[in-house]
């Protein structure tokens, strides 16, 4: 191998190594600046954009979860109902986000007061999910199953 080659390897080895080490107290910087008073309105906005898709993130999976409750083929009509009442929510929570931010609409601010209008519904849906997996055998009022 010439000395140019050699430098090269050197040189691309030196700058993966940099990209590395410059990237880890980046990512918490990233974390940290969340928690900060201090963050102006474009982070505050990715900000709340990271909260809201983890929020939805949480949404899909306990919604993937009543699913998988109602699988069995007598439980069709309840799935269907579930899928149903699931569209109408996320229309419902969609609409009601639009009249809630409609004050801030254009603002630098609206990215935020709209991802935070969708976290706060989606928590509240996830929770009300949540309650379904949680019911008791003999609970009437309940539309799904209890684990097995």
């Amino acid at each position: 191998m010439d000395i140019t080659m050699r430098r090269a390897g050197w040189r691309l080895g030196a700058l993966v190594l940099a990209a590395a080490v410059a990237g880890l107290p980046a990512r918490g910087l990233a974390a940290d600046i969340c928690d900060s008073d201090s963050a102006d309105q474009a982070t505050l906005n990715q900000c709340a954009e990271r909260d809201r898709a983890a929020a939805d993130r949480a949404l899909n999976q306990v919604y993937q979860q009543v699913v998988q409750r109602l699988s069995g083929p007598d439980l069709q009509d309840r799935r269907k109902a579930l899928v149903a009442a699931q569209r109408a929510w996320v229309a419902f929570r969609d609409a009601q986000c639009r009249f809630d931010t409609v004050a801030v609409d254009g603002g630098s601010a609206s990215g935020m007061v709209s991802a935070g209008c969708l976290t706060g519904l989606t928590q509240a849906r996830t929770a009300r999910l949540k309650t379904y997996l949680a019911c008791q055998e003999g609970d009437m009022s309940c539309p799904v199953p209890p684990a097995p």
